[in-house]
Formats: structure tokens, C-alpha cells, sequence
């Protein structure tokens, strides 16, 4: 399998290639060149695997003889031996809805189903390439705590995360500042996400500095946080009664487009999901997208669900390479749209197209604190603030339907990464998992920065020419 980008300037690469670029070095996304499929025989066996012989079997089809099998199987063993459930994804009923907790791995978010993989891919990949890897990447809560989790103390690997300061919520900020191994830092950054991925991927575009500095990444921009994804849409769809499994639809909660573009993905596969249906909060670019076809940049506000407080989607561009027909001309002429105008008005062509996959709603903070209590109050289920969003959009869409309808909503977090949210919707915080009350005690490091390019570069370099790596 090979591998290409989005903008069409970066000779295709191998899956270990791409994975250590991280961001095309023409400052695209890289994607597989073609799409594997799976047939409905092929899909009906994969309904029977346990998740990581399930994982073995879709990461194949993506990664060829990048990997010896004995290798591939036992890296994906030990990234999900970390998981609190053999079942790694398991699918729960409640309320007549099909939940997906995805929050069973270290930090208790989905984003662990990925990076504790790309932790150990990396890990590998290094040691057989006699190499380091210095990764930089941007969190708007979960996937920093996530990604050092994935790296920690591994060695050839340092790991540099930009947090927006004081936009996190208290435990996502302790789980990603309580780890001191001497290969993380973390960096408080003023600003919001936006801010912090614009610093990162302008940082990616300086190919000397990227070169020099050993960089990669670990956000969603990198394939590998995609393909890991996959995985558990098969997985959900092995869960669901026989009788459910027919044209199901999911409920994406997602501000960055990386988790809801994994399931695209898996419709692409064969998967026979009928609808994907995405939630957003208040930071509402995607909703508006999925709902009107334009694609246009508001003011990013704080909201009780903060990892989806985004505006500028990462993963975007890898659905509109695909929307362009893969031609990366056009692609480059709609982003080119986007970057001078702020604003990108697909037409009604295109738009067809997305509102044959997509469907989508917006959840203010309000509606997320009803759905929180109604859930509780009905069946003594907790949702997190973010699942909170997806199972209000799913609800509606079982109140506007008349006939029966398969849901299944994706659980990104466990409740008690935000208890605040929480005890605002029953009056009482979740418990705490060890985990969790654990960071209460732990002493934190960061440093606050401005979230200014030149000034990020130079404390990489300090750090780095510092430690020598």
C-alpha cells in the first residue's frame, strides 16, 4: 500500500514512511492510495473476531509488508492489553440506544484506542530504524493526555503537547502535566486549540526545522490515528443484534473530523452504515457544513464539552480531497478559497453528495445538561458532556423518525474527566475511578507560553539541542 497526499506534490510513500511524516512535506494529508473493501462474506467473519484479531485484519489491509504478521499481531496486543475490558469497544443498551464506551484504555478517552497503537508503532519503528522522533502536537483536552500516555518514558521518543491554558478541563489538564518522565513537556499555551494546531502545522512547514528537529506527529493529522479508528465501527457492528446490524446508523460527537471520518471510512470498506450523524456544541463549523454545505469560521467559544471547542477541523481536508474527486488541483483551489476568504461554498452538487453520508446537529450547552440528567433519571447511565451531545442528536432523530431505528451513539470519555459538567446535570460528580482520584496528589509540570510560532520553535530547540536529541 501506498500512501499520497492530499495536495499531490509529495511522491507516494510507504505506511512506515507516512507514519513517521506525519504531515506531507507539501503540506497536505497523507491517505492510502486506494481504499481496501471488504465483501459481505468478508465483513460477516469479521463480526466473529475479538478486537484485536479484528484490528490485525482491517490494519493488513492498510499496512501490506510494511510489517511482518508476528510483528503486527504483537504490537497490537500489547497496545490493548492496557485497556480496562478484553472487549476494548464494548456496546451497551440504554435507553433503547446502542453506546459504544471507547473510554476503557489509561486516560479514559477514546483517543487512547489510537495512541496507545501509535505509541508502539513509533516505539517500533525507531528501534528498527536506529532513529528518534521528537513528536509536537496540539490537544484541545484528550488527545494530549492520550498521546504522552502512548509515549512515555519510551525511549528514542520526546513528546511536546500544546494545551490552550486554562481551557482544558482540570483533569484533562492533571493527566497530561502530572506525567514528569523526562521525555514530556507540556505547554500551556494562550489561545484556544486553534491556535495551538496553526502553530503546529506551520512549524511542520518549515521542512528544514522539521527535518533538523526529527519532528512527527501524533494528532489525527498522522494515518495511523485514522486507521486505528477504523476498527471500532467493524467492531460496534459485531456487537449489535443480528437483526440491528442492517443499515445502522452512528452518532459521532467530533469538533476535529478525524473520529466521524474513520467511519466514512468504514462505510467506504463495506461497512453498511446507513447514515453518520455528527454532533457538535456550540463550535458549531461542522454542524452548519454538514447542514448547509458552507464551510465558514465563527468565533470559538468555552463549552461544557471543551475537546470539541474547535473551529478549524484537522481532518477536514482529507473529506475534501475526496468530495474534489481526489484531484488535488481542486482541492488546492477550495482550500486556497478557505485559507483567503474564510468561507467555502461547496454547491449543490457536491452538497448532495455530503448529505448522502452525513446528517448532523447542533447541541448547545443547555440541551447537554438536559440529556446528562434525563439519561441518569431514566436508567442510572452517566454520560461525559461529549457523548452527552450524541445521544441528544441521536434522541431526536428517533423522535422524528416513525419507523424503528438502529443507533448507536459513540462514548468518548468517561464522565469523571469532567465532573463538573456533571454534578451541574444530577447534582453529584461520578466517581472517580483509581485512575482519576489518583491526580489529586500528583505534583505537575508545564510551561506557559505564547502561542507564537517562533517563539514555540525556539523552545523546541532549546530543549533539544539541550538533551541532544
Amino acid at each position: 500500500m501506498k500512501y499520497i497526499s492530499t495536495r499531490g506534490q509529495t511522491e507516494p510513500v510507504s505506511f512506515n514512511q507516512a507514519i513517521m511524516m506525519g504531515l506531507a512535506s507539501d503540506g497536505g494529508l497523507l491517505l492510502p492510495a486506494s481504499i481496501p473493501t471488504f465483501s459481505t462474506p468478508e465483513i460477516a467473519k469479521l463480526a466473529t473476531l475479538p478486537y484485536t484479531e479484528l484490528a490485525f485484519a482491517i490494519f493488513s489491509r492498510f499496512i501490506g509488508e510494511d510489517i511482518p504478521e508476528a510483528d503486527l499481531h504483537k504490537l497490537i496486543k500489547s497496545s490493548y492489553v492496557t485497556f480496562s475490558t478484553d472487549l476494548v469497544a464494548p456496546l451497551k443498551e440504554v435507553d433503547g440506544l446502542y453506546i459504544q464506551e471507547l473510554f476503557h484504555g489509561p486516560t479514559l478517552a477514546f483517543k487512547d484506542v489510537a495512541l496507545q497503537f501509535l505509541g508502539n508503532l513509533f516505539e517500533y519503528l525507531l528501534k528498527r530504524e536506529n532513529r528518534s522522533l521528537n513528536i509536537i502536537g496540539a490537544t484541545s483536552g484528550d488527545t494530549g493526555s492520550a498521546a504522552i500516555h502512548g509515549v512515555r518514558g519510551k525511549e528514542n521518543i520526546n513528546i511536546f503537547i500544546l494545551h490552550p491554558h486554562g481551557k482544558v478541563s482540570p483533569v484533562q489538564e492533571r493527566q497530561m502535566t502530572s506525567v514528569l518522565d523526562n521525555n514530556v513537556f507540556n505547554l500551556a499555551i494562550d489561545g484556544n486549540f486553534d491556535d495551538g494546531q496553526r502553530v503546529v502545522k506551520e512549524i511542520f512547514a518549515d521542512l528544514e526545522f522539521k527535518k533538523r528537529y526529527k519532528l512527527g506527529a501524533v494528532n489525527s493529522i498522522n494515518w495511523a490515528r485514522i486507521m486505528a479508528q477504523i476498527v471500532y465501527y467493524f467492531y460496534a457492528y459485531s456487537q449489535l443484534p443480528t437483526h440491528a446490524r442492517e443499515d445502522f446508523t452512528v452518532v459521532v460527537p467530533t469538533g476535529n473530523f478525524g473520529n466521524i471520518f474513520a467511519g466514512w471510512l468504514a462505510k467506504k470498506m463495506g461497512l453498511p452504515i446507513k447514515k453518520l450523524v455528527l454532533a457538535t456544541n456550540a463550535n458549531d463549523i461542522l454542524s452548519r457544513f454538514i447542514n448547509t454545505g458552507i464551510y465558514a469560521t465563527s468565533q470559538a467559544q468555552p463549552t461544557l464539552s471543551p475537546s470539541m471547542d474547535i473551529q478549524l477541523a484537522s481532518n477536514f481536508e482529507r473529506y475534501l480531497y475526496f468530495l474534489a474527486d481526489r484531484d488535488p488541483q481542486k482541492l488546492k483551489e477550495m482550500m486556497k478559497t478557505f485559507t483567503d476568504t474564510g468561507k467555502l461554498n461547496l454547491g449543490p452538487e457536491l452538497f448532495s453528495l455530503v448529505q448522502d453520508d452525513f446528517s448532523a446537529a447542533r447541541v448547545d450547552d443547555e440541551a447537554t445538561i438536559k440529556t446528562i440528567n434525563n439519561i441518569w433519571q431514566k436508567t442510572g447511565y452517566i454520560l461525559d458532556p461529549h457523548t452527552a451531545t450524541g445521544v441528544c442528536a441521536a434522541n431526536a432523530i428517533r423522535n422524528e423518525s416513525s419507523a424503528a431505528i438502529t443507533l448507536v451513539c459513540l462514548a468518548t470519555a468517561h464522565p469523571a474527566k469532567f465532573p463538573e459538567a456533571v454534578k451541574k446535570a444530577i447534582g453529584k460528580p461520578p466517581i472517580a475511578p483509581p485512575a482519576i482520584a489518583a491526580l489529586d496528589n500528583l505534583p505537575c509540570r508545564s510551561d506557559h507560553i505564547k502561542a507564537d510560532t517562533e517563539t514555540i520553535k525556539t523552545y523546541l530547540k532549546e530543549k533539544l539541542d539541550l538533551g541532544g536529541c
